[in-house]
């Protein structure tokens, strides 16, 4: 039975970094969402053992505004990082073509 090479075992551990950031940055922004809505939208003293319905109707809304503004911070920074990659596909390839390209002197 053969072993499975370097290359899966790379990919294995590259895939298990990615998906342990992405879960350090989810539970980051859950508990930066859940400080600044609740800051927002509880007083610091309790009146009640519940929340009241201005509070839930508050958090709601600041939980909603707060996915809607992250989930467009990613699609901008989706949008500007693939325009980077274009632009450093276009830069390499001019490169390319002027280092192919045969000096030539003047006479």
């Amino acid at each position: 039975m053969a072993t499975p090479g370097p290359q899966l075992t790379l990919d294995a551990s590259k895939m298990q970094l990615v998906a342990d950031l992405e879960i350090e940055m989810m539970s980051d922004m859950y508990n930066r969402m859940t400080r600044a809505c609740h800051k927002k939208c509880i007083p610091p003293k309790y009146r009640d053992s519940e929340l009241n319905k201005g509070e839930s109707v508050c958090i709601d809304r600041c939980v909603a505004k707060y996915l809607d503004v992250h989930e467009k911070i990613g699609k901008k920074l989706t949008t500007l990082s693939m325009q980077d990659e274009d632009m450093m596909k276009k830069l390499q390839q001019q490169q390319d073509v002027l280092s192919q390209t045969p000096n030539q002197s003047p006479n």
